[in-house]
C-alpha cells in the first residue's frame, strides 16, 4: 500500500512540474470574431443533484458557428448574483446565453435577474398571458404561479422559430434582452430551441475554426518537451491542447491543434507528426459503431493483417446466413459484457448495418442473463453497450436453461440466439456453427459465429476494429466470471520500477491456454460467452 501511494505521488509531482512548461498560449482571438459567455443557473447543479449537459452542447454548437465561448459560469438561485453575472457577461461578450431558472416556482428567477441586470422592470406580456392560459387553464389569476412566466423584462423580444419539416410554429418562445438569450434548463427543450433559432439569435462568424487531432499511446510526460518546442514555434497561430485519458483502451493522450488558417494548420500538423514518436501515434476511430460495417468489410480485404481474414470471414458468413434464415426480430444476441460477446455484438451490428443500411427494421435484441454478482465496471459497460448499439435488452434471471424457458414465454417470436461460444469453452467440443439446443432444453437455434476463434484472434480483432470493451480487461482480467470467483490473471502480473505489483492488459497474454487462470471455481460453471 505504501509503495502504491509513493508511486501515485511521484506521478502527480511529475505532472505538476510540467504545468508551467505545458501552458499553451492562446493567440488566435480577433476583434471581428464573435464571442459568447454561458451562464448555467440552478442550485441543483452546484449541489450535484443534476448534471449539467447544456454547457457541453452549447459550446459544441457555438464552436461550429465560429463563435468562441470565452467563459462558463455556474451560479445558484440568488437574484443578486444572477443579475450581476448577466450584466458582467453582457459587457464582455458578443452573446450571453443563460440556461435554467425559468418556470412558475419561487426559485425561477432568471427573468427577474435579466431585468435587474439592465435596470428594467418585469412587465406583463399579453402574448405570453394567452400562452400560459392555454397551457395552464384560463381560470388562474395574473398573480398565480401559473402566470409567472408571462412577466418578462420590459425590452424583451419573443422568438418562436419554426419546425423546418412541418413549418409549425414553436409552442413557446425564447426571450432575448439586448445580447442575452434566455434558454430553458431542460436539455431537450434547450437543444430544440437552439436548433430552431440558431440562425436568428446568433451572429454566425465568417471565421472558420480548422481543427486536427493526434492520438498517442503514451503519457503526456513523455512528449512534453516535443510539445513545448512545437508550441514555441507556432504559438502565434496555432492553439495547442494536450488531454490525457487514463481510461481509454486505445490511446492515452489526445493532442488538439486549432487554427483559422487551414493551410497553416495542415503544415503544422504534418510537422508535429514528424516530431512525435511514430510508433506511439494511434489511428484512432472515434466512432467505431457508426463505421462498423465499412471497417469490418474493409478488413476482409486487408493486406496488412491477412491473418485476421480467415476467422473474420467465417464469423461474417455465419452471421449473414443467420440473417438469411431468420427475421431480425427472431434473433437475439447473447451479451454479458465479456470480450467474446463484445466482439460478437459489434460484428452482428456491422452485418446488420451492411444488409439494411440506414433502414434497420427495429432495434437489435440482446439477451442478458442476470444472476451472478458482477463487477461494477462490467455493469456500467453493459449499460453503455446497450446504448452504444441501440440494443433492446431481453433481461432474464437465474441459470441459462431456466432463463431460456422464461424467454420462450416472454419473447415467443425469438427463434435463434447468437452466442459468443468458442471451441475452448467447457462442453463446446460437439458444437457447430448452427445447432439446436439439447432435447431437454427450450428449443432455440444456437448460432456460434466465433466458434473456431482463438483467444489471440478475439483480441486481435477487437483491437483492429477498435471496439470498446470492459475496462477490467485493461487491469489484468482475462476471463470474467462472477465478482466472487474472478481475479486478475497471475500470468500478467509484473513489478514496475517502483516496486509495485501491476498487471498487463488482457490482450498481452500470449498463452491462450491460461485464459481462465484468474478464475477460481469449477470449470463446470457456465462461463463467459
Amino acid at each position: 500500500m505504501f509503495r502504491s501511494v509513493i508511486f501515485r505521488l511521484r506521478v502527480v509531482h511529475q505532472h505538476l512540474s510540467l504545468l508551467p512548461r505545458l501552458r499553451l498560449t492562446r493567440t488566435m482571438s480577433s476583434s471581428n470574431q464573435p464571442t459568447a459567455g454561458i451562464i448555467i443557473i440552478g442550485d441543483e447543479i452546484l449541489k450535484g443533484h443534476v448534471q449539467d449537459t447544456n454547457s457541453h452542447f452549447l459550446c459544441g454548437q457555438l464552436f461550429q458557428m465560429g463563435i468562441r465561448v470565452e467563459k462558463i459560469a455556474v451560479i445558484g438561485d440568488d437574484l443578486e448574483k444572477v443579475s450581476s453575472e448577466i450584466a458582467n457577461f453582457s459587457s464582455k461578450y458578443t452573446h450571453v446565453v443563460t440556461s435554467g431558472g425559468i418556470g412558475p416556482t419561487h426559485d425561477d428567477i432568471t427573468y427577474k435577474g435579466v431585468a435587474l441586470a439592465f435596470k428594467e422592470e418585469l412587465a406583463l406580456n399579453d402574448e405570453l398571458v394567452t400562452l400560459c392560459k392555454r397551457f395552464f387553464g384560463a381560470e388562474h389569476s395574473l398573480q398565480s404561479p401559473q402566470m409567472k412566466m408571462a412577466f418578462i423584462p420590459e425590452s424583451a423580444k419573443l422568438h418562436y422559430g419554426f419546425d423546418p419539416e412541418s413549418g409549425e410554429k414553436n409552442m413557446y418562445p425564447v426571450i432575448t434582452v439586448r445580447n442575452v438569450v434566455v434558454f430553458p434548463g431542460i436539455p431537450k427543450l434547450l437543444q430544440k430551441d437552439f436548433n430552431l433559432l440558431r440562425k436568428t439569435l446568433f451572429r454566425e462568424s465568417n471565421i472558420t475554426f480548422h481543427y486536427r487531432e493526434i492520438f498517442l499511446a503514451c503519457d503526456e510526460i513523455s512528449v512534453a518537451e516535443i510539445l513545448n518546442e512545437f508550441n514555441s514555434k507556432y504559438k502565434d497561430c496555432i492553439q495547442l491542447g494536450c488531454y490525457p485519458d487514463l481510461l481509454n483502451s486505445y490511446f492515452k493522450v489526445k493532442i488538439s491543434l486549432e487554427c483559422q488558417d487551414g493551410a497553416k494548420l495542415a503544415e503544422a500538423h504534418k510537422e508535429l507528426l514528424s516530431m512525435l514518436p511514430s510508433e506511439k501515434v494511434v489511428e484512432y476511430e472515434k466512432d467505431p459503431v457508426k463505421n462498423a460495417s465499412s471497417k469490418v468489410y474493409n478488413l476482409l480485404q486487408s493486406t496488412t493483417q491477412p491473418e485476421l481474414i480467415t476467422p473474420l470471414s467465417k464469423a461474417v458468413k455465419t452471421l449473414e446466413e443467420a440473417l438469411d434464415k431468420y427475421k431480425l426480430d427472431e434473433i437475439c444476441v447473447g451479451f454479458n459484457g465479456g470480450k467474446d460477446c463484445t466482439i460478437l455484438v459489434h460484428l452482428f451490428f456491422a452485418v446488420v448495418q451492411k444488409k439494411y443500411g440506414d433502414n434497420i427494421p427495429g432495434n437489435l435484441q440482446a439477451l442478458y442473463i442476470e444472476g451472478k454478482p458482477t463487477f461494477k465496471q462490467q455493469e456500467m459497460f453493459i449499460t453503455e453497450t446497450f446504448s452504444r448499439y441501440n440494443l433492446k435488452p431481453v433481461i432474464i434471471h437465474g441459470r441459462i436453461k431456466d432463463g431460456l424457458k422464461e424467454m420462450q414465454i416472454s419473447h415467443p417470436h425469438v427463434k435463434a440466439v447468437i452466442m459468443g461460444t468458442r471451441r475452448s469453452d467447457p462442453f463446446s467440443e460437439h458444437l457447430e456453427a448452427f445447432c439446436m439446443t439439447d432435447p431437454d432444453w427450450p428449443p432455440f437455434m444456437r448460432v456460434n459465429p466465433i466458434l473456431e476463434w482463438t483467444y489471440q484472434e478475439v483480441w486481435a480483432l477487437l483491437r483492429a476494429l477498435q471496439v470498446p470493451y470492459c475496462l477490467l480487461y485493461d487491469q489484468g482480467y482475462t476471463s470474467l466470471g462472477s465478482r466472487t470467483n474472478t481475479a486478475p490473471n497471475p500470468a500478467l502480473r509484473f513489478v514496475d520500477k517502483y516496486g509495485n505489483a501491476r498487471y498487463k492488459p488482457a490482450y498481452q497474454l500470449t498463452d491462450g491456454t491460461r485464459e481462465r487462470t484468474g478464475r477460481t471455481k469449477s470449470i463446470s460453471e457456465i462461463v463467459e460467452k
